[in-house]
C-alpha cells in the first residue's frame, strides 16, 4: 500500500489544527454546537463575543452558524480521507523501463533512451527521482524527444549511499556529471531541470568543449527575487536541522516533503479531495496517481548538499551574488558563450518565475520561453507537449541540431 501523501502526519495534523482554530474562534453558545471539550473551552474573547453579537443582529443564531461550520469541516475531512484511501488502493503501478547503461558510478547511471541525431543529456534535480521525465508512456518528455530526431541520455543520480552522503555540490558537478559527459563520445546539448539546471550550468562553464548548447528548465538563480524573507527563513531552518543531518548524513525525504508542503500547506489536501471525485479508471486519475507516486517516492539529500542549498542558495542567495562556487570557481552565467534556452513556467510555485528570469539578464543571447504551466506540469502535465517539449525541439532545430 502506498504511503502518501508524505508526510502524512503533517497533513492529518493540519486537519486537527483547523478544527482547533474553529473551536477557538466560533461563538459556541451551546454544547450541541461543538464536539465535547473541556469545561470553559474555548475561552471567552472579546472578538468572539463581538462575532456572536453580529451574527445575532443579522438573524443568524451563533449556535446554528457553529453547527454549519462543523458540518462543513466534517464533509471536507471525509472527502480528504476518501481521496487518500482511493489513491492508496489504486491499481496503477509504474513499470520501470529496462534501458542500456552507458556509464555508472556508485548509485548514478547514464541511461540511453535511444533515438538518432544530436545527443541531448538531461540532468534532473538531486531532490526527486528522474522518473518525472519519463512518468508514463503518454507523459514522457524523454521518449518524445527520442522520437523527434534526438538521441536522449538521462543522468539518473540514484540514491545517496554511504559515499554520496559525504558529497557536496562540487562532488556531483566536477565529479559525477563531468565524468558522465566524458563517457559520451561527442559534445552534447546539456539540459537541466530545476536544481539540475544549476548543476548543468556549472558543468557547462567548466567543460564548454563538451557542451554544444544549454537548456535550463525551471531553473532558479536569484533566490531572493520574489520573496527574500521567505527564502531567508528556509536558510534559518538549517541550525535546527543540524542534529538530523549529523546523525543520518542526509536530509530525509519526509523533511524535504514538509519543506515543499510549507509553500502551500492546504493545497495537497485539496487535490486529494478532488481525486476522490474522479473515475479511478480515467486517464486523469492514472496521471494523478503517477505524479503522486513520484512525489512520495523522493530521495534523501546528502547533508553537505542540504547545507549548501539551504544555507548558501536560500539563506545567502549565493548564486545571484556571484558567490556560489564549484571546485573553488565562481559560477558565472555571463561566461557561457554557447546557445542557451530558458523555459520558465508562469505558474511555478517551487521556482518563482522572477528567480528564473534573473538568468536571462546574465546569459548572453538566451532564448526565453514562457511556458503556460506549473513547475511539474511543464514537463509531465497534460499540456506538457505544447508547453515545453515542442518548443524545446523547435529551438534545437533552429540551431541546426
Amino acid at each position: 500500500m502506498r504511503r502518501g501523501p508524505r508526510p502524512l502526519p503533517l497533513h492529518l495534523g493540519l486537519l486537527g489544527m483547523r478544527r482547533w482554530l474553529a473551536m477557538a474562534a466560533l461563538p459556541l453558545a451551546s454544547s450541541t454546537a461543538s464536539p465535547p471539550s473541556k469545561p470553559g473551552w474555548p475561552p471567552s474573547k472579546p472578538q468572539v463575543t463581538s462575532l456572536a453579537a453580529r451574527l445575532a443582529a443579522s438573524g443568524h443564531p451563533p449556535e446554528a452558524f457553529a453547527r454549519a461550520v462543523w458540518r462543513a469541516l466534517d464533509r471536507s475531512d471525509a472527502a480528504l480521507l476518501a481521496g487518500i484511501r482511493a489513491y492508496r488502493r489504486h491499481p496503477w503501478r509504474r513499470e520501470a523501463p529496462s534501458l542500456p547503461v552507458l556509464w555508472a558510478e556508485g548509485g548514478s547511471r547514464l541511461l540511453d533512451y535511444g533515438g538518432e541525431g544530436t545527443t541531448i543529456l538531461v540532468v534532473p534535480s538531486l531532490v526527486n527521482r528522474a522518473d518525472i521525465l519519463d512518468l508514463m508512456p503518454e507523459a514522457s518528455m524523454l521518449r518524445h524527444l527520442a522520437g523527434q530526431g534526438l538521441r536522449v541520455l538521462l543522468l539518473d543520480w540514484g540514491e545517496p549511499g554511504p559515499v554520496e552522503r559525504r558529497f557536496g555540490l562540487t562532488d556531483y558537478v566536477a565529479g559525477r556529471l563531468e565524468r558522465a559527459l566524458r563517457a559520451v563520445e561527442e559534445p552534447v546539448v546539456l539540459a537541466g531541470y530545476c536544481m539540475g539546471g544549476l548543476l548543468a550550468m556549472a558543468a557547462a562553464q567548466r567543460r564548454p568543449e563538451r557542451v554544444r548548447a544549454l537548456a535550463l528548465l525551471a531553473t532558479p538563480w536569484d533566490f531572493w527575487a520574489e520573496d527574500a524573507a521567505r527564502a531567508r527563513s528556509l536558510g534559518a531552518l538549517l541550525p535546527g536541522l543540524e542534529p538530523l543531518l549529523a546523525a543520518t548524513g542526509a536530509l530525509p525525504v519526509d523533511a524535504l516533503q514538509a519543506l515543499f508542503a510549507a509553500l502551500d500547506p492546504f493545497a495537497i489536501p485539496e487535490k486529494y479531495r478532488g481525486f476522490a471525485t474522479l473515475d479511478p479508471e480515467s486517464a486523469r486519475a492514472r496521471r494523478f496517481v503517477a505524479l503522486e507516486d513520484w512525489l512520495n517516492d523522493g530521495i534523501a539529500l546528502a547533508a553537505p548538499v542540504a547545507r549548501e542549498v539551504l544555507g548558501g542558495w536560500y539563506g545567502a542567495n549565493a548564486p545571484a551574488r556571484g558567490e556560489w562556487r564549484i571546485a573553488g570557481e565562481a559560477v558565472e552565467p555571463g561566461r557561457l558563450a554557447m546557445p542557451s534556452f530558458l523555459a520558465i513556467p508562469s505558474r511555478d510555485r517551487i521556482v518563482p518565475p522572477a528567480s528564473a528570469l534573473a538568468l536571462a539578464k546574465s546569459l548572453p543571447g538566451a532564448l526565453v520561453h514562457g511556458a503556460a504551466a506549473g513547475h511539474i506540469g511543464m514537463v509531465a502535465g497534460q499540456g506538457a507537449e505544447a508547453a515545453l517539449w515542442r518548443p524545446l525541439r523547435q529551438w534545437l532545430s533552429g540551431l541546426g541540431l
